[in-house]
């Protein structure tokens, strides 16, 4: 009898303890605690630490710390050029939506929402762009996927921190091609510089010979010029002379240069019979 009420006690201490410990719960730190009564999902969380539930309540815990996932993928451009990308994403859930998540999705989130979306907004975006647009647009495209991916998680509470594209390579053929014309347009622009500074050259020479060609023209008619006004100078001075040389000439002078430049002579002259008569100078 006595040992019949030993063991009761011992059962009942046992049941108390287990219903002590089945009602407390431990959210460790980057989790949070999803609680689940027969199975129905609560409207609500737990934050990470110690909480009181009844016993017969359960706690999925779900990780909302920040995940990274990479992933190799195979799309096509617009022109149907393979491109092979390999594409990172840094994303979260949303904590205070956890109970949604786990209600519509479950704890497997990733494989059935994340995954799918970054296949689709990769390849969605890719084929937006050819593939030449690819190589010289990566920053865009980017941006891009990432609005896309973004849009598409957050119908699902799932948060996008960040992406990058890790790396994104085309077929052989296709990278010999852009490389084919690479060579092409640098060639193509060497040519054309080339071209370019040769017409520039021979402007400078023209420009150069224009402003000679100028500059003599202007010299010469500068010259001619001078020429002329020292012509008109000299003529107004030669005309100034003369002037005050007719002015100073008397009646009585020009009879005394008369009578000096005289031989003595008189002027002869014949009448109609033929008889010299000598012309008096008075």
């Amino acid at each position: 009898m006595k040992t019949t009420k030993i063991v009761i006690a011992v059962v009942i201490v046992v049941l108390i303890a287990v219903l002590g410990i089945s009602s407390f719960t431990v959210i460790p730190t980057g989790h949070t605690g999803v609680l689940l009564t027969f199975g129905k999902v609560e409207d609500y969380t737990l934050d990470s630490g110690a909480h009181f539930k009844m016993p017969w309540q359960s706690v999925v815990k779900m990780d909302n710390r920040v995940q990274k996932t990479t992933v190799d993928l195979l799309c096509f451009s617009s022109d149907i050029q393979e491109v092979s990308m390999t594409y990172t994403l840094n994303y979260q859930i949303d904590k205070a939506n956890a109970m949604e998540i786990y209600r519509s999705v479950g704890k497997e989130y990733y494989d059935k929402v994340i995954a799918p979306c970054v296949t689709e907004a990769v390849k969605v975006v890719t084929a937006q762009y050819t593939a030449e647009k690819l190589v010289s647009n990566r920053s865009e495209l980017s941006i891009g996927i990432e609005e896309e991916l973004t849009e598409r998680l957050l119908g699902y509470n799932i948060q996008v921190v960040s992406t990058s594209i890790e790396n994104f390579d085309f077929t052989d053929a296709f990278t010999d091609a852009v490389e084919a014309k690479q060579v092409a347009e640098q060639n193509k622009l060497k040519a054309e510089t080339e071209a370019e500074q040769a017409r520039i050259e021979a402007q400078a020479k023209a420009d150069v010979r224009l402003i000679e060609t100028k500059a003599e023209a202007e010299a010469q008619l500068i010259k001619a010029q001078a020429e002329a006004e020292a012509a008109l100078i000299a003529a107004e001075a030669e005309a100034e002379a003369n002037r005050k040389v007719a002015e100073s000439l008397t009646e009585e002078i020009l009879k005394k240069e008369y009578y000096d430049a005289w031989d003595g002579s008189l002027p002869k002259v014949y009448n109609a019979e033929g008889t010299l008569i000598e012309v008096p100078l008075e």
